[in-house]
């Protein structure tokens, strides 16, 4: 049996690993803004959907093949697809804003990304605690397979032109890919 403060010092560790992971996350997207400024408002919400299934269709090729040629690691592209998926809900969250710049300022593009964070690490701890960190369980192939699986449903979803009957809408798919993509972060580095 499992002593109640074992558990205590295991959600302590997934936070941390959690946080550290999304650091890793957050520190490529500030040096791309101070490289390229927020040149990804220019996207469509669909082209940014079509990202973050290149890059996680090249890590499911480089599984499945056991060859990288372009040389970009796996963790990158796991990064790539936190950092898009925060990028489309931020698209979503100021589509309807027409006030709102194509180019923001750096210390705005950090401020709407610790929001989403924000957000997308309270999901976390409310469906880690109720699946018991069944993640930890799990093969990182298969993060990439639901992660191409969610995209799959947003694709629908777009197709719908964003209308669901029963299930959850786009936002909630993008927050879900964000959270695998973490939990591959994670187990790459244990």
């Amino acid at each position: 049996m499992i002593s109640e403060p074992y558990l205590i010092v295991m959600n302590e560790k997934t936070i941390t690993q959690y946080e550290n992971a999304f650091a890793k996350c957050k520190d490529v997207f500030l040096k791309k803004t101070k490289d390229y400024g927020t040149s990804w408002r220019i996207l469509r919400a669909r082209s940014i959907t079509d990202q973050i299934y290149i890059k996680a269709k090249r890590i499911r090729t480089i599984d499945e093949t056991g060859e990288n040629k372009v040389g970009d690691s796996i963790e990158s592209e796991f990064i790539g697809c936190v950092n898009y998926g925060i990028i489309a809900i931020i698209q979503l969250n100021l589509q309807d804003k027409k006030d709102v710049a194509v180019e923001l300022k750096y210390e705005e593009a950090e401020l709407l990304f610790d929001e989403q964070y924000n957000t997308i690490k309270k999901l976390f701890l409310a469906k880690n605690h109720d699946y018991g960190e069944a993640w930890r369980d799990m093969r990182i192939s298969s993060y990439t397979d639901l992660i191409l699986s969610k995209l799959h449903r947003i694709k629908q979803i777009e197709e719908n032109k964003g209308q669901t009957i029963i299930s959850e809408g786009i936002d909630a798919n993008y927050m879900d890919i964000v959270n695998y993509a973490v939990f591959a972060l994670i187990k790459l580095n244990e």
